[in-house]
C-alpha cells in the first residue's frame, strides 16, 4: 500500500444562511425520486435486511455507495415512533421508501445524480427497532442487538456482497458513507477489512463516536482512504476523540483526512429548517456536498 498520510486540518467556513442551500440542485424535490426497496441477507447469516436503492440513469455498471444510517434509523422522525418490524411481509409499516429522512433522501439523490448507485440498508427495522433511538441512549440495552461493533458491520458486508452480485454495479468500485452510529459502523467495517485491497475502496464518515464503546480498537490500519467530517460544537459525540484516533491511525500508515467545522453541531448535514437554523451547519453541509463526489472519484481512479 502506498503510505499516504494526510495532515489533519481545521477548515473554517464563512457563515452563510443554511436555508439558502435548499435552492441547490441536489436539494430540489424534483431530484428526490422514491428509491426502490430491495432485500438481501446480512453477513450475520440470520437477518433478512430491507434496503433502499437509488439508481442513476442508464444501465451501468455504476460505482456504488453504501450509506449507513445513524442511531435514529433511516426514517423520518415524523413517522418512526409508530414503526414496527420492517420486512418483506410487513408492507403496511409506516417506515418505508416513502418515509426516509430528508438527509438520506438528499444524499441518495446526490449520488444517483452523479452516476453512483446508492444503497441504504436498514439495520434496525428488520430487527424490530425501526423506531430508532434518541440522543444519549448508547447504554440502552435495546441497542445491543443493533450495535455498531459486532452487528452493523455484518450488515454492511452483506450489502457489499449484494451489490457485487448486481450486473449494474462495478464490483470493485464500492465505498462507504456513514453518519454518527453509522459512521462508527463504517470505521469498524474498515477495522475488520484491515489491509486487504478487495473490499471497500474508501469511507466518508460523518461525526462518528470514536470512544472505546464505539470502536473495535484505538488505532485503525487499513488501505482504504477515509474522510472524517466532524462538528466542533458536537453535542452528542467528542470530535477530540476522533482527532486522536485519526492521528494514531495516520502514524500507523492509514490515510485519513479530517475536517472540523467550527460552529457546526451533530447532524449538520440534515437539510431541515430546524437543523439549518444553527449558523455553522449550513456552511458545513455545503462543504461536504461540494467535496464528497470529487473525493470518491479520486479514490476510485487510484
Amino acid at each position: 500500500m502506498e503510505n499516504t498520510t494526510r495532515k489533519i486540518r481545521t477548515k473554517s467556513c464563512a457563515v452563510a444562511l443554511g436555508l439558502a442551500l435548499l435552492g441547490m440542485p441536489w436539494l430540489t424535490p424534483a431530484s428526490a425520486g422514491q428509491p426502490d426497496t430491495v432485500y438481501f441477507p446480512s453477513a450475520d447469516g440470520s437477518t433478512d435486511l430491507a434496503a433502499y436503492l437509488f439508481k442513476p440513469q442508464g444501465n451501468g455498471p455504476f460505482p456504488a455507495v453504501i450509506m449507513l444510517h445513524g442511531r435514529g434509523g433511516p426514517y423520518s422522525s415524523n413517522v418512526n415512533s409508530g414503526c414496527t418490524l420492517v420486512s418483506r411481509t410487513a408492507p403496511a409499516s409506516p417506515c418505508n421508501a416513502g418515509t426516509l429522512s430528508k438527509r438520506h433522501m438528499m444524499w441518495g439523490s446526490y449520488w444517483a445524480e452523479r452516476g453512483y448507485l446508492a444503497l441504504l440498508p436498514d439495520s434496525f427495522g428488520p430487527r424490530g427497532k425501526a423506531h430508532g433511538f434518541g440522543r444519549h441512549t448508547h447504554d440502552d440495552p435495546e441497542r445491543d442487538d443493533v450495535n455498531e461493533r459486532t452487528v452493523r458491520p455484518l450488515d454492511a458486508e452483506g450489502a457489499l456482497t449484494y451489490l457485487r452480485q448486481r450486473s449494474d454495479v462495478a464490483a470493485s468500485q464500492i465505498v462507504l458513507q456513514g453518519w454518527s452510529n453509522g459512521g462508527s459502523t463504517a470505521l469498524n467495517v474498515l477495522f475488520r477489512q484491515g489491509a486487504q485491497s478487495s473490499g471497500f475502496r474508501g469511507a466518508l464518515v460523518f461525526y462518528p463516536g470514536c470512544g472505546e464503546a464505539a470502536l473495535l480498537g484505538p488505532t485503525l490500519r487499513t488501505n482504504a482512504p477515509i474522510a472524517l467530517f466532524l462538528a466542533a460544537d458536537d453535542e452528542e459525540v467528542s470530535p477530540a476523540l476522533c482527532i486522536s484516533l485519526a492521528e494514531r491511525s495516520q502514524r500507523a500508515g492509514t490515510a485519513i483526512d479530517t475536517t472540523v467545522y467550527p460552529g457546526a453541531t451533530h447532524g449538520f448535514d440534515e437539510p431541515s429548517a430546524s437543523r439549518q437554523a444553527t449558523a455553522g451547519n449550513g456552511p458545513a453541509m455545503d462543504d461536504t456536498l461540494r467535496r464528497a463526489a470529487p473525493l470518491v472519484f479520486d479514490w476510485l481512479k487510484r
